[in-house]
């Protein structure tokens, strides 16, 4: 799921502003044009179209706006999750109903003032029309003013949300920040990896595959000390999102140079038992400048969930890609 290709909101000012310009140059259009009848059929059928304009232009606008977003009934789970975690979700929806109310309400409001422009038999009156329609127009439009501003900044947030293929066999790599998960990665794909930033954070997730087509692989450098969730930072969150919904295989990764005392990185790896029901498996980093006697140590200590590179590509070359939902790819 790509979040980052829903294009901007235009707000109702635009919208209106853009309606009434369409008008005035359709205005134009047809007065330069020889029409059938009289003064006021003339008249009433220029205003007529000029209306129409008007309400096809403001329509056509909310219905692109509420379908530029992703149906939340449709989404994955994790991004269903995320937009709760981001976004004041019950507004969200609100907003999204309220423009949707605005492309039947114009057309409402436009069935209505066509009725009364045909069945009128005075000219003075198609002033009186074209004003009160004009003016309704923007009251109608202006009601949701607000909901469109708040869609804007929803879509900003959601354009930072990071981009999982959620249909694929996913590999997480966990463990503090700096132990080496991002060049594991790299040895694992042989590719580096996309980095997404995520607003509101000086971190982000990254994302590498392993293979091509029916071997595809997805792996996920998921930062988070995996505290519980109401503790946590956004970005963590959002890894423990990914670890819940999206991975298949964790691999948690010890860096034994202590740049994180150990005895943390052991209470992080427990934790990680605890909270993901899926296989675990232990990667040590930076070997060549760890102490030896203690490498020996924790080898020995995980010597059953222990693997190298070689038997993590072992693992990855096991997996076969999910079949991808539409909505995933």
């Amino acid at each position: 799921m790509n979040f980052q290709t829903i294009s901007p909101v235009e707000d109702s000012d635009f919208i209106l502003d853009l309606a009434f310009r369409r008008a005035r140059e359709k205005g134009k259009k047809l007065r330069g044009l020889k029409l059938k009848g009289g003064r006021l059929e003339k008249s009433r059928y220029i205003e007529l179209m000029k209306m129409q304009v008007i309400s096809d232009t403001i329509a056509a606008k909310a219905k692109s706006t509420v379908e530029r977003f992703p149906s939340l009934d449709g989404l994955p789970e994790f991004y269903n999750e995320m937009i709760r975690l981001e976004i004041d979700y019950r507004q969200f929806k609100k907003s999204l109903a309220a423009v949707h109310w605005l492309e039947k309400g114009i057309m409402q409001l436009f069935s209505t003032y066509r009725v009364k422009l045909k069945t009128n038999k005075q000219f003075d009156r198609i002033a009186v029309l074209k004003r009160e329609f004009l003016g309704r127009a923007s009251s109608v439009i202006k009601q949701v003013k607000k909901d469109f501003v708040f869609l804007e900044n929803a879509r900003y947030i959601m354009k930072g949300f990071p981009t999982i293929k959620t249909g694929l066999k996913t590999i997480s790599l966990v463990g503090f920040p700096n132990v080496g998960k991002t060049t594991l990665l790299y040895k694992l794909t042989g590719s580096k990896a996309d980095i997404n930033s995520y607003p509101f954070t000086t971190k982000g997730i990254n994302v590498a595959y392993a293979g091509t087509g029916k071997s595809r692989i997805q792996l996920l450098d998921t930062p988070g000390t995996l505290n519980r969730f109401y503790k946590m930072n956004r970005i963590e969150k959002v890894a423990h999102l990914a670890l819940k919904h999206c991975t298949d295989i964790a691999v948690y990764v010890f860096d034994l140079t202590e740049e994180y005392p150990l005895e943390k990185q052991v209470q992080l790896y427990e934790n990680l038992l605890k909270t993901f029901s899926g296989d675990v498996h232990v990667y040590f980093s930076k070997r060549d400048v760890a102490d030896p006697v203690l490498m020996k140590e924790y080898m020995a200590k995980y010597k059953d969930s222990m693997n190298t590179i070689s038997s993590l590509k072992q693992i990855i070359n096991s997996l076969k890609e999910k079949e991808i939902p539409e909505e995933s790819s």
